[in-house]
């Protein structure tokens, strides 16, 4: 019985867009709304089944899960985020020179420069 759920609510998904291409001379309004209409009808069919019971079940658990964690402050971030730009910052450095010394060095080896 899952299995006919989830192939009706499928069919349904696929009947709205294909819809909202065939009457592209009707108003983009009405067909927008009919499409989400029949999408929220072909969601409410497939949270029916058991496997759309098991993503409802997961999803509320991540919304209780989001609920725990501790968000940081302004300060926080802020802060976070000027470290993380020095570290760019210095990182970038590192490589460009390293990147000059390799220049060099192969400039050396192939006999143009140094």
């Amino acid at each position: 019985m899952d299995k006919l759920k989830l192939a009706m609510a499928a069919a349904i998904v696929a009947t709205a867009i294909g819809g909202f291409y065939y009457y592209a001379d009707q108003s983009l309004l009405l067909r927008v709304v009919v499409m989400l209409a029949l999408m929220i009808v072909a969601a409410f069919i497939a949270l029916k089944s058991e496997a759309g019971a098991n993503v409802w079940s997961f999803g509320r658990g991540a919304l209780i899960e989001i609920r725990k964690v501790v968000w940081p402050t302004r300060k926080e971030t802020i802060q976070t985020t000027v470290m993380v730009m020095a570290s760019v910052f210095v990182v970038g450095i590192i490589l460009w020179i390293f990147d000059m010394i390799l220049v060099w060095g192969i400039g050396l080896l192939t006999g143009r420069g140094g």
